[in-house]
C-alpha cells in the first residue's frame, strides 16, 4: 500500500513538473524579447528624483555609456534605463571600435533602435584601412548602428585627403566606404570645383558617381554632364547622356566622353560635336579625340565638318578628319578617305584633302574632280582660293582638264599643263591654260543649235566667259585649229582624250556627302 501511496504522488509531482515546464515555455513564446541593455560604466554623481521624472537618472562629470561593443562619453547625462535610451550633453563622444569616432554637444541614443542622434557641431571621424581619414562636419547627424551609417540632413560636409564634398543631405555608408550626396552637391578640389544635384563618392577609390546634372570647372575648362563617373585622385572620367567640355574656344559633345584632364585629352563617342568657334568651324562624326595642349582634333565614323567662315557654308565628308592648330590665328582641317564636299558654290571630291582657315585655301589631293554651275575640273592636283565669301579663282597646276556640258551627248573641253580659273560671284569668268593648251568646243545658234565642232591646240589659251557660256577666246603664239560641221564628225573627233563625265558622283546637297561613290582613278582601271 505504501509503495502504491508513493507511486501516485511521484506520477503526480512530474506531471507538476512537466506542467510548470511547458508554462514556461509558453510564457517565453508570447513574451516580447527584452530591451537590449544600456550599461553605466561610471559617472562621479548620480541622483534621481521621482518627483520631476520617475524615469529619469541625472549623471554629471565624467560619465561613460556601454551598449555592446559602442562606448559613449559625456559630461553630463539623462539615463532612461528602463526604456534602455539616454540624453548626453557637453563634450560628447561616441566610439565604435578604433575605426569611428563621433563627437558634438548633444546626443540622444535609443538601444532598441540603435539610433544615435548627434546635434551641435557634430563631427564624425572614419579612420579607414589604409589609415586615412574621412570626416564628416554637420549640425544635425542621425547614426544608425544596425547599417554602419551616418546621415545628415540639415547641411554638412565630408572631407578626405582629396576632397571636400558639401550638400544639404548626405548618407556615409561606413562599409562601403560611399557617400551619397542630394540637393546643391559641391566638390572642391586644388584641380577642379564640381556642381551637382545628386553623387555618390567613395571615399576608398575617390571617384565621383554623377547621378543628376553637374558642372565641372577648372582652369583648362567646364564640363557639363549629367550622368557618369569622375576618378578625382586620377583626374580621369567618363561622362554620359550627351555630356560636353567646353575649353577656350572649343566644345566637344558626345554621347560619351572619355577625358584624362592630366593630359588634357578627350575622347567622344556618339553623334559627337566638335566645334572651335573662333575658326567658325565644326566637326561631327561617331568617334572623336581632342587634345587641349595641342589643340588637335579628329573625327572618324561618318565623319563631317562644317566650315562657315564664308558665308555660305562648307560641308565636307571623309573617312577621317583632323584639325590641327598652327598659330592662335590658323588651323588645318586635313581630310582622308573618300573625301567629298558640298557648297552652293562649288562640289568637289578626292581622296584627301587639307583647308587652310587662316587664308582660306582648299587643296585637294588624289584625283579631284571640282563643280562650279555647269563646270567640272579634275587633274593631279586643285588648289582652290577663296575670298571674303566666294571662290577668288581655282588653280590646277598639273594635268588641268575643265568640261562644260552642252547638252547630254556634247561638251566643250579644255585641257592643258596647267590651269587658272576666275571667277565673279559664283560663276567661272576667266580661264588661263599654260602650257599644251587644247580645246573643243561647240558654238551655238541663237536658238541653242550646235554650229559645229571647233578644235584647237596651242602653247597658251585664256577664254573669258559670259553668263557660263564661252565669250571671247585667245590662242598663241602658233594656234592651230579645225572647224568641222556636227553631221562629219566622227566618233572619236567628239572629245579629248582625257575627257570624262562625272555627274554622276557630284554632291548634290549638303547630305549628299555621305554617299559611297567610285574614283575617278578606280573608274578608269
Amino acid at each position: 500500500m505504501k509503495l502504491l501511496t508513493y507511486i501516485v504522488l511521484l506520477f503526480f509531482l512530474t506531471g507538476i513538473s512537466l506542467y510548470s515546464q511547458e508554462a514556461q515555455v509558453m510564457s517565453a513564446d508570447t513574451t516580447t524579447t527584452p530591451k537590449t541593455k544600456i550599461y553605466l560604466v561610471r559617472a562621479d554623481t548620480q541622483s534621481f528624483n521621482k518627483n520631476i521624472n520617475d524615469q529619469r537618472q541625472v549623471l554629471r562629470w565624467n560619465v561613460i555609456f556601454r551598449h555592446d561593443s559602442s562606448y559613449m562619453y559625456c559630461d553630463s547625462a539623462y539615463f532612461y534605463e528602463q526604456d534602455a535610451s539616454l540624453e548626453a550633453f557637453g563634450l560628447v563622444r561616441l566610439e565604435q571600435g578604433d575605426t569611428l569616432f563621433v563627437y558634438g554637444d548633444y546626443l540622444f541614443y535609443d538601444s532598441n533602435t540603435e539610433i544615435a542622434k548627434m546635434r551641435k557641431n557634430v563631427r564624425m571621424v572614419n579612420i579607414q584601412k589604409d589609415s586615412s581619414v574621412v570626416t564628416l562636419y554637420t549640425d544635425s547627424l542621425d547614426y544608425n548602428r544596425i547599417t554602419n551609417t551616418g546621415y545628415y540632413f540639415a547641411g554638412g560636409r565630408i572631407v578626405d585627403e582629396e576632397n571636400e564634398l558639401v550638400s544639404v543631405y548626405g548618407n556615409y555608408f561606413l562599409d562601403t566606404k560611399i557617400a551619397v550626396f542630394n540637393d546643391s552637391v559641391r566638390i572642391n578640389n586644388p584641380e577642379f570645383t564640381l556642381y551637382s544635384d545628386t553623387l555618390e563618392y567613395s571615399t576608398d577609390t575617390k571617384t565621383a558617381t554623377i547621378l543628376g546634372p553637374s558642372i565641372i570647372e577648372s582652369d583648362s575648362g567646364v564640363i557639363h554632364t549629367s550622368k557618369g563617373w569622375y576618378n578625382t585622385q586620377e583626374n580621369t572620367s567618363l561622362l554620359l547622356d550627351r555630356s560636353q567640355i567646353l575649353s577656350g574656344n572649343k566644345i566637344l559633345t558626345g554621347d560619351s566622353l572619355v577625358y584624362d584632364k592630366t593630359n588634357g585629352t578627350g575622347q567622344a563617342f556618339g553623334n559627337i560635336f566638335f566645334t572651335d568657334t573662333a575658326q567658325n568651324m565644326t566637326l561631327t562624326g561617331h568617334v572623336g579625340y581632342y587634345e587641349e595642349k595641342t589643340e588637335y582634333a579628329f573625327a572618324t565614323d561618318s565623319a563631317c565638318a562644317l566650315e562657315y567662315s564664308q558665308g555660305d557654308t562648307l560641308f565636307l565628308h571623309a573617312d577621317t578628319l583632323q584639325l590641327i592648330t598652327v598659330d592662335s590665328t590658323s588651323r588645318f582641317l586635313k581630310a582622308y578617305g573618300g573625301v567629298r564636299f558640298y557648297r552652293i558654290d562649288i562640289q568637289g571630291v578626292c581622296d584627301s584633302m587639307r583647308f587652310n582657315t587662316k587664308d582660306s585655301v582648299l587643296y585637294m589631293y588624289g584625283n579631284p574632280i571640282l563643280w562650279n554651275e555647269g563646270q567640272q575640273l579634275f587633274g593631279d592636283t586643285i588648289i582652290v582660293y577663296m575670298s571674303d565669301t566666294t571662290v577668288e579663282y581655282v588653280h590646277v597646276p598639273t594635268a588641268a582638264f575643265v568640261v562644260q556640258e552642252v547638252d547630254s551627248n556634247f561638251y566643250n573641253q579644255l585641257g592643258g599643263n596647267d590651269l587658272k580659273a576666275w571667277f565673279t560671284g559664283k560663276n567661272i569668268e576667266h580661264i588661263d591654260i599654260d602650257g599644251n593648251a587644247e580645246s573643243i568646243f561647240y558654238p551655238l545658234e541663237k536658238d541653242s543649235t550646235i554650229v559645229g565642232h571647233n578644235y584647237t591646240q596651242s602653247s597658251y589659251l585664256s577664254i573669258r566667259m559670259k553668263k557660263g557660256k564661252l565669250d571671247r577666246l585667245k590662242i598663241w603664239p602658233v594656234p592651230k585649229g579645225k572647224m568641222t560641221p556636227i553631221f562629219e564628225l566622227l566618233p572619236e573627233q567628239k572629245n579629248l582624250k582625257k575627257f570624262a563625265w562625272h555627274a554622276d558622283i557630284r554632291p548634290q546637297d549638303k547630305n549628299d556627302i555621305f554617299r559611297f561613290y567610285t574614283s575617278r582613278k578606280q573608274m578608269s582601271e
